[in-house]
């Protein structure tokens, strides 16, 4: 069953990106183009508002053979503090339905904690050396106990990134300490690492390969996937969107919580200024 998921995956995945190569997107701003919107997709502190909704789906986790579907909604919206400097604000709201997780015939659903990061970026990048720094917090928006650290948190965040000839690449990294929150509840120390590799072509379809790490480092375990997606933009009506999906592949996770395999699928609606 997992083989036959995960070649229907990589089926999908190789039919959007055939079908954007074929038609060009009709989403190409006046003045750019195509791959010019792709690549500021692939820039995180680009000077453009979107509203990614990112879909991943995990199975076969822990002793009870669980299944987690984690909804990232993650608005960005960039704002001009001056001809040369941006700020960039970026929200992470996870939607989660988990079960099988907690114990054998369990669910849980609701939201779980908001992640916040502001990157202060140049306006004006000069050669495609992009950089971004700035703060993260941690919010206890969870709904559930079992869905949120119930701790507040803070910490530095920064990304540096090359763009040339339709490529992107770089990283992006955070660390999270909690400073306030339920005593009861275990202390945040949180370090996120994601590298990644973006090519973009000129009809808007792209190839994206990323890893995400998560050091954890208040009870010694780090989780890892590696995420490859094939995207492409086009148009619903007026609304600009970009569309991505591909496999999950799990690299590491702490012992009885690391999924077999999984499935991520990605729509973005996009405001060019």
């Amino acid at each position: 069953m997992n083989k036959k998921f995960v070649l229907q995956a990589m089926a999908l995945c190789l039919s959007i990106y055939v079908h954007a190569q074929e038609n060009p997107s009709p989403a190409a701003p006046t003045g750019g183009g195509a791959q010019a919107l792709a690549d500021k997709l692939s820039n995180p502190v680009a000077s453009l508002i979107s509203v990614p909704m990112q879909n991943n789906v995990d199975y076969g986790i822990g002793s009870y053979n669980g299944s987690k579907n984690t909804l990232n909604i993650q608005p960005v919206i960039p704002f001009s503090l001056s001809k040369n400097l941006n700020l960039v604000a970026r929200v992470i709201l996870p939607v989660i339905d988990q079960r099988d997780i907690s114990g054998e015939k369990t669910h849980q659903t609701g939201l779980s904690d908001a992640t916040v990061t502001g990157f202060f970026a140049p306006a004006n990048p000069k050669n495609g050396l992009i950089w971004g720094v700035g703060p993260a917090f941690l919010f206890p928006t969870g709904t559930n106990d079992f869905l949120s650290t119930k701790k507040w948190g803070a910490g530095p965040s920064a990304l540096v990134l090359q763009q040339k000839n339709g490529y992107t690449f770089g990283f992006l990294v955070n660390q999270i300490w909690s400073f306030a929150g339920d005593k009861n509840r275990d202390n945040v120390n949180q370090m996120f690492f994601q590298p990644f590799l973006v090519k973009n072509f000129k009809s808007g379809a792209g190839l994206v390969m990323n890893a995400e790490i998560t050091a954890d480092w208040q009870h010694h375990t780090t989780a890892a996937s590696l995420n490859p997606l094939v995207t492409g933009i086009t148009k619903l009506g007026t609304q600009i969107i970009s569309m991505g999906v591909g496999p999950r592949i799990p690299l590491a996770g702490p012992s009885g919580s690391r999924p077999n395999f999984g499935f991520r699928a990605v729509l973005t609606l996009v405001f060019p200024k």
